[in-house]
């Protein structure tokens, strides 16, 4: 009997979405299987958020939550004690136990666990391509390096374009004050320790070059300005119940809002953190937020969604004692307001700020960094393969600006809103779709349900057998 052919998947990304996708299909395939995973950098797992060589980045929750499935709890904290970094690295390390590390040694596991599925599967094939997707043409994909690829199966595993500069500060784009990407390399190494020094936005980013000026020493005025002047919150220390969400059948994002609220409040009866309910929340935050229709996803789009983010995306203890320590000192101040007025003078910028109260201040500053996040509801538009797909008609944006368009088994829709079989999202660019799909359990469990499907679609039976425990 003929041996049947090697089915090929194309997975475009190696950072944690298309590495663990590749490693779920890895692990599950019960036939021949060769999975490309293209990524032009050197190691598989980074991404944009794992691949920062910044000691004062850390992970957000502690180590023991960090896994590619649910079956592998605390396999990475394992892992980590394991390492040289682990007594090297002091501040990673907590009066209750937990460990925060820094996140290149994340990236450094998802790399190490690929290679470890490249060797325990001889019926997969699995290798890295390093270089960039630039077009799709006549059923190939178009690479960097001049090489073509055919697939069976391909896999968009994009999820955070550069990014977006807000529309007053485009005019100054080039200005050497303005720093537009704070995580390029080395581009807050030039900022001298006195400088004055403002950034847009409040949230994760925020959290993250606040940190990064730690570790270089600076002392300098230092403001962080939003439009509500919302901070992350910090994570839960030591060992807390769980909670159990009361039942609730709203079909409305106020109606939500409100269970919500008097779920923290019945919480706080009991000595219970809120961190608690909105753990169970985010557990739940897939099916919740398929239940509401598009306009009340809308809704808490316009007017929740700030709330949720920094409620929800908690930062690091270490982070949290450096942003606190600055603000105590009075070198850091922490605003509600918005830009109402920017120009040049010289090499450096000077801006006025709107406060909430109606008052004014205004200031002149030797760099004006941008933290607003990625610039997701210009993805399809953000590299040349999605500006390739979407021209084609393959591939369209979502309705809420969070990605791209795609079915309940994660095809993408095209043009017409039909669904292709053989391309797939994986990852948070399918978040309007899925709702909560930002943090790792929940993308970890999104690539293994994406890697069923594309199993599925190949024809291909799952395997009967249980990941490795080294996996």
């Amino acid at each position: 009997m003929q041996e049947k052919a090697m089915a090929r998947v194309i997975i475009v990304g190696g950072g944690f979405s298309g590495t663990a996708l590749a490693i779920h299909l890895a692990r599950t395939s019960s036939s021949r299987l060769l999975i490309t995973v293209v990524e032009p950098r050197a190691n598989l797992g980074g991404g944009v958020a794992y691949s920062t060589q910044e000691p004062a980045h850390r992970i957000n929750v502690p180590a023991s939550r960090m896994q590619l499935s649910g079956e592998e709890q605390g396999a990475f904290d394992r892992w980590y004690r394991q390492q040289p970094e682990c007594s090297l690295d002091s501040v990673a390390h907590c009066e209750d136990g937990a460990v925060y590390p820094q996140r290149s040694l994340f990236g450094r596991y998802l790399a190490d666990q690929f290679a470890q599925a490249a060797q325990a599967y001889p019926h997969v094939t699995l290798r890295h391509v390093q270089a960039s997707a630039v077009a799709w043409e006549g059923e190939q994909l178009l690479l960097s390096n001049g090489e073509t690829l055919r697939g069976d199966v391909m896999a968009l595993a994009i999820s955070h374009p550069p990014p977006s500069l807000p529309r007053a500060l485009q005019p100054f784009s080039a200005h050497p004050a303005l720093i537009a990407n704070p995580w390029q390399h080395g581009v807050l190494d030039a900022i001298d320790p006195q400088s004055s020094v403002a950034i847009i936005g409040t949230g994760l980013s925020m959290a993250d070059v606040v940190a990064s000026f730690s570790t270089r020493q600076h002392r300098g005025p230092l403001i962080a300005f939003s439009r509500r002047g919302q901070l992350s919150r910090d994570n839960l220390s030591g060992e807390w119940p769980e909670w159990t969400l009361a039942p609730q059948q709203a079909s409305s994002a106020r109606l939500w809002l409100r269970h919500i609220r008097a779920e923290v409040a019945r919480a706080a009866e009991q000595d219970l953190p809120w961190q608690r309910v909105l753990d169970q929340v985010r557990v739940q935050g897939q099916d919740i937020w398929q239940s509401l229709p598009l306009r009340e996803q809308q809704r808490f789009v316009r007017h929740l969604r700030s709330w949720w983010d920094v409620h929800r995306y908690r930062i690091a203890p270490q982070v949290s004692a450096v942003i606190s320590a600055r603000r105590q000192q009075g070198s850091l101040k922490v605003l509600a307001a918005r830009l109402s007025e920017i120009s040049d003078v010289g090499n450096q910028l000077q801006i006025t700020l709107r406060t909430r109260d109606g008052a004014s201040q205004t200031h002149r500053l030797d760099h004006l960094i941008v933290t607003t996040g990625p610039g997701h509801e210009a993805l399809t538009a953000s590299q040349p393969l999605l500006q390739s797909l979407s021209q084609q008609g393959l591939i369209r944006a979502d309705l809420l600006g969070f990605g791209i368009d795609v079915d309940s088994q994660s095809h993408t829709l095209n043009v017409t809103g039909q669904a292709n079989a053989r391309l797939f999202v994986v990852g948070p660019a399918a978040r309007a779709r899925f709702g909560e799909l930002m943090g790792l359990p929940q993308v970890a469990d999104h690539a293994a349900a994406v890697a069923k499907h594309i199993l599925q679609e190949l024809q291909i039976a799952p395997a009967e057998r249980c990941p490795p425990s080294a996996l």
